[in-house]
């Protein structure tokens, strides 16, 4: 049983027993890390000093030792990511790795964090993109298909690079810009793959999930992801694609904060 209404998305009671249980047995934090860092990256190339910051993040991101902090509100909203209970223009800068593709509702979502933000304040947010788990996705379609007689979603649906800069725009920012990167990590096999997503805290909270899959469904997956993507050493790859958005808040002046350019950066 679920505590989510049909309506939603996700079930949230899963979602946060996920979260924890990686906390307890120790979180497999370092594809967060590397995103996180890519993110600081991005925001050392804007150059500005932000007083009081909003970290919303999955790993800590080093912002109160940044030139010109005065403050940071740091962890994620692991009560809801849906709701942001801060007062209106309270921050100069909200940072987001890895958690704004658990909301169900993305542009309400970057609505409430523009309006945490004091005019000229920026959003920097890294979340994952539509490409993100397609082999494991594909896999997992075509065994329960054949094993099961029907799918259910296992993947979450995620926001696609064409359409992040107007969701931001829509949302109220200026100058929007997303731009996204790929890292691919080789597994020796699924089932090592999907011990990773536990431990990351990533797994499947879809409130119309399957609750339980066969064996004989994991054991076809196992096998049709090794077939259709393995590499000839034998190890499999799992692709995570990140998006990049970065918003500001619109000053009453009217003045410019940044320009608006989008990108697509591959890296393995």
């Amino acid at each position: 049983m679920t505590d989510s209404p049909p309506s939603l998305l996700f079930d949230r009671r899963a979602w946060r027993l996920h979260r924890a249980r990686a906390a307890r047995q120790g979180v497999v934090d370092f594809l967060h890390r590397e995103v996180g860092e890519r993110l600081v990256d991005r925001l050392d190339v804007i150059g500005r000093e932000f007083p009081r910051v909003l970290d919303l993040s999955t790993a800590d991101l080093g912002l109160a030792r940044r030139p010109g902090t005065q403050r940071v509100i740091s962890g994620e909203i692991v009560s809801d990511p849906e709701l942001v209970p801060f007062r209106e223009a309270s921050f100069d800068l909200v940072a987001s790795n890895l958690v704004l593709h658990w909301v169900g509702d993305l542009p309400g979502a970057l609505v409430q964090l523009r309006r945490v933000l004091r005019p000229g304040g920026l959003l920097l947010a890294a979340l994952f993109g539509g490409q993100t788990l397609v082999e494991l996705r594909t896999a997992l379609f075509e065994a329960e298909l054949a094993e099961e007689g029907g799918v259910s979603p296992h993947v979450s649906p995620t926001a696609e690079l064409a359409d992040a800069a107007a969701l931001l725009q829509r949302a109220g920012f200026a100058d929007p810009v997303a731009d996204g990167e790929t890292i691919t990590i080789t597994y020796p096999d699924m089932l090592a793959l999907m011990r990773d997503l536990r431990g990351m805290g990533e797994t499947n909270a879809l409130a119309a999930r399957r609750r339980f899959l066969r064996r004989a469904t994991l054991a076809r997956a196992g096998a049709i992801y090794a077939e259709r993507f393995g590499a000839l050493d034998g190890r499999i790859p799992a692709t995570f694609e990140v998006l990049f958005l970065t918003g500001w808040a619109p000053r009453p002046d009217g003045a410019q904060s940044g320009s608006g350019t989008r990108r697509v950066i591959a890296q393995h």
